[in-house]
């Protein structure tokens, strides 16, 4: 086999093999705030 003809398919047996690998799940992190900031209630409340 001349070399193109062996790069050629060891493209398509790469290509073949990715298609063929489990999809992986996205991962996705929601910050949430550690905690609220204190509000205004008035001097005796």
């Amino acid at each position: 086999m001349s070399n193109s003809t062996r790069a050629l398919l060891a493209l398509c047996l790469a290509a073949f093999a990715a298609a063929c690998a489990p999809a992986q799940e996205e991962v996705t992190y929601v910050e949430t705030p550690v905690s609220t900031e204190p509000t205004y209630t008035g001097k005796y409340k």
